[in-house]
């Protein structure tokens, strides 16, 4: 990192230039691999308590901005803070607070769900009484009954992904970064899967979530477009389909990344 960067960062903590009192604030973040930009100036802020959707087409450059977002990938230059945390100085602290689902299965599964659960929540610093407390309490909301004891491995693909979620979620975080969580599920488990935002939303949650399916953007309060690392646009569903005149988020995507 240059020094002009440095210098730029070197005083996230002190002023509240990025906003502190939103969950999610990005000023022109940007990062190359070489000659190469993957997410390009962007620029955006999201609210306590907001569902958020990161849309895009694959990539587009919404993964590598959720892992600079989410600590785990060193932002070229810009500014950003997660939860009042900056996203060059203090990723660990961002880890810590936040909650976190990969576009990859995150699961272990050759581990039980309630090994699962132990194993994560020790990670987060949860007592033995609270895991079990938390064991107990997504068994029953998922209906697991004596399936907790069963291997991931044997679990269909959409059950795996709620509980993947739930677990993301399992040391209270304020702030959850969901990466294309629906991915490969059917329409059902996905309208279920949405269900479990809705209800983390009304706790007071704020979710970020990343999806290429556009129908989804009808569940989001806002959402973003980005195509080729450029945010192209970005507010409430109903504005953007009046904006560019759609009948779908689907017709609005499509005329953004294959303008004619």
């Amino acid at each position: 990192m240059n020094n002009d960067n440095t210098n730029m960062n070197t005083n996230m903590n002190t002023t509240n230039s990025l906003g502190y009192d939103k969950a999610i604030v990005s000023e022109n973040l940007t990062k190359k691999f070489g000659r190469f930009t993957a997410v390009d100036t962007i620029s955006f802020s999201v609210d306590k308590g907001e569902i958020f959707g990161f849309l895009g087409a694959n990539g587009a450059g919404k993964t590598t901005a959720m892992r600079m977002l989410t600590g785990l990938l060193l932002p070229t230059s810009g500014r950003a803070s997660v939860a009042g945390f900056d996203v060059f100085t203090q990723t660990e602290e961002i880890k810590r607070n936040i909650g976190y689902m990969s576009q990859k299965f995150s699961l272990y599964e050759d581990l039980t769900i309630g090994e699962n659960i132990d194993f994560y929540g020790g990670i987060y610093g949860l007592g033995r009484s609270e895991l079990k407390t938390k064991t107990s309490e997504m068994i029953e909301k998922f209906s697991l009954g004596d399936a907790g004891r069963k291997l991931i491995k044997d679990l269909p693909l959409g059950w795996k992904q709620m509980l993947a979620f739930s677990v993301a979620m399992i040391h209270n975080p304020q702030i959850v970064f969901l990466d294309e969580p629906t991915g490969g599920v059917d329409p059902i488990t996905r309208r279920r899967f949405w269900d479990l935002i809705y209800e983390a939303s009304s706790q007071g949650k704020t979710i970020f979530v990343t999806t290429h399916y556009m129908d989804e953007a009808e569940y989001c309060g806002r959402v973003s477009i980005m195509v080729d690392g450029l945010i192209e646009a970005m507010g409430r569903p109903n504005d953007l389909k009046l904006q560019y005149g759609c009948d779908s988020m689907n017709d609005v995507f499509v005329k953004l990344a294959r303008p004619e």
